[in-house]
């Protein structure tokens, strides 16, 4: 799967849009004769799609430990920054994975889920930094250097939980996101398919995005109050000035089913576009229009899938461009302007030059490409090896993890414990590293590095073994025994830096919890840190800790690494039962930061 995104965006009716939809491939080039999907979105029915990908932050390096959720499923980030979930049900029209990680704004990625297609993303995640400060009862504006303003009027705001008046300081988050941007289809919320006013789905050109979020001195989430607006300014990058409209729906995110929500207008003043908005989210300047599906499958002259392979759709004679990766089956889909003369072109990563290039035209119905094969063995290598445990028996349940560059990029294993894939390199030879990640035993290879030539590449055999990656909280509460423990369970580890630092396990069926917080400060080897709060789903009461009980810290690594210790100590329930509970426990977790 891939989402097809907008990098630049030319003339104002040829519009660039950016979403994924799936197909059953076929084998030639085909016209679908069903209508586009632009009536009232279907946001009921269900179907069962697998998802993953990679989450980084603002630099490109990996984000462990975010929280994804998809559908019911909710898991964490690996030190990769890697996700995946098998056969959720998910709403077929609008498929949602959402990344959260404190100090972003979260990540959310839309797609059409079809039945027998995998979803991948990469996302990149927007922090969630304070461009300023606003005194709620005399307002103020707050201006970023993107050129993004915006205006808070004075006693408009309000607690967003309780809906009481805030008074006090506001600290405003805010972020722009440029539609030119290399990064708009990690960045930007969606896959720009929103519902109009008129109920309809429509697909967006953007003129441009904000994230907006309001907190007060506390950390509490603030709003603006209900009957009052705040202005919303932002620039208009100079290659789309020309072709922005005088007027332009205004559209807000809509979290609970991922898509835009058009709600009023904004009006070009000069290079920019103000609006006055009712609450804050992420708010977009977007012309609608309808659209049709597209799909490719991409294959080497051996058969082997091209995966993860980047795919760019070009508009004929203009810069309106959108791209993605394919799945693991070599597969990508998404929606393209319709009546309109299009360039598809494959490039080997992010080169400079396409590998493969088809121009195709689009009615008002929907296209697929079918199976396209690839046979340039200029920019290709196929790598093979195999993987064994500790034992020297095959590993059955892992991955081969190839990293380049800043991308890394998760292969599984057969039941042999072989691999082989192909994969796209600008030029040769290109030296990669390997991980081999073995899931059952909890254990993983050192870093090898390998040099990769054009064509065949037989790595050999690497032994996944040798570095623990197993995470686990294990505790007793009075004789009775708990435990969380990896692959099956999901952890996460958060430090503030500044007192704490928190540990959770969680397991989704049956759904359970715990939560360990302890001090962090002089942490390491050797060191002992106040428990500052305990809290297993298992018990229904508060646990108050009278007596000091301290955390003994036996491992403490660098970030990726792991943070292990164990404690025991006696705790009293709330009143009026005031029970005692005697908890001992101990856990392993990695590092996050």
């Amino acid at each position: 799967m891939s989402t097809l995104t907008i990098k630049s965006i030319g003339k104002f009716l040829m519009l660039a849009v950016v979403t994924t939809f799936f197909f059953s491939c076929q084998k030639e080039l085909s016209l679908d004769d069903s209508a586009p999907a632009q009536t009232p979105p279907d946001l009921v029915t269900k179907v069962s799609s697998s998802v993953s990908g990679f989450v980084t932050d603002e630099n490109d390096a990996p984000v462990m430990g975010a929280t994804v959720q998809f559908g019911s499923n909710s898991s964490t980030t690996d030190k990769y920054g890697h996700f995946e979930a098998s056969n959720v049900q998910v709403v077929q029209e609008a498929a949602v994975v959402t990344i959260t990680r404190a100090g972003y704004f979260k990540g959310i990625k839309t797609y059409i889920a079809k039945a027998g297609k995998a979803a991948f993303f990469r996302i990149k995640l927007i922090p969630k930094t304070i461009a300023g400060t606003v005194n709620s009862t005399t307002g103020g504006t707050v201006s970023l250097a993107s050129g993004l303003t915006v205006k808070l009027n004075a006693g408009t705001i309000v607690n967003a939980a309780t809906n009481a008046a805030y008074i006090g300081t506001v600290n405003m988050a805010a972020f722009f996101i440029n539609p030119e941007a290399a990064d708009l289809d990690r960045i930007m919320p969606g896959d720009l398919r929103g519902i109009n006013t008129d109920g309809g789905l429509k697909t967006l050109q953007t003129f441009g995005m904000a994230a907006v979020e309001l907190t007060g001195s506390s950390g509490e989430l603030l709003q603006i109050v209900n009957g009052q607006k705040a202005t919303l300014t932002m620039p208009i990058a100079p290659s789309l000035s020309s072709g922005a409209p005088a007027t332009i729906p205004l559209w807000y995110f809509d979290e609970a089913n991922g898509l835009w929500k058009e709600q009023g207008t904004a009006v070009k003043t000069g290079n920019t576009y103000v609006a006055e908005v009712s609450h804050f989210s992420f708010w977009n300047c977007d012309v609608p229009a309808n659209y049709v599906q597209f799909d490719v499958t991409l294959k080497n002259s051996t058969g082997a899938p091209l995966a993860y392979t980047y795919v760019k759709i070009t508009v004929a004679g203009t810069n309106n461009w959108r791209s993605g990766y394919t799945d693991s089956t070599g597969y990508v889909g998404g929606a393209v302007p319709g009546n309109a003369s299009l360039l598809m072109e494959v490039f080997s990563n992010n080169c400079s030059s396409p590998i493969y290039a088809q121009p195709f035209t689009t009615t008002n119905v929907n296209i697929s490409l079918g199976v396209i094969t690839i046979s340039s063995t200029t920019y290709f290598a196929t790598l093979s090896g195999t993987v064994t445990d500790c034992s020297s028996a095959p590993v059955t349940n892992g991955y081969i993890v190839l990293y380049e560059g800043s991308y890394y990029t998760f292969y599984p294993l057969n039941n042999q414990g072989a691999y082989s894939f192909t994969k796209g390199f600008c030029t040769f030879p290109q030296t990669v590293t390997l991980i081999a990640e073995d899931i059952t035993n909890a254990q993983q290879s050192a870093s090898v590095s390998y040099v990769v030539t054009a064509g065949t590449n037989t790595v050999g055999n690497i032994q996944a073994c040798g570095t623990s990656t197993l995470q686990f909280i294990n505790y007793t509460i009075n004789t009775t025994p708990y435990s969380f423990t990896s692959p099956a369970d999901t952890f996460s580890y958060t430090n503030n830096n500044q007192s704490a630092i928190y540990l959770t396990g969680y397991r989704q069926t049956p759904n359970a919890w715990v939560n360990v917080n302890m001090s962090n400060g002089g942490i390491g080897v050797g060191s002992s840190q106040n428990l500052l709060y305990f809290d297993p789903s298992q018990v229904n009461d508060t646990l108050n800790i009278g007596t000091p009980i301290l955390v003994n810290i036996t491992e403490y690594g660098a970030i990726g690494q792991f943070v292990a210790g164990n404690f025991t100590g006696t705790m009293t329930g709330a009143p009026p039962g005031n029970i005692t509970y005697n908890v001992t426990c101990n856990f392993r977790l990695r590092r996050a930061n």
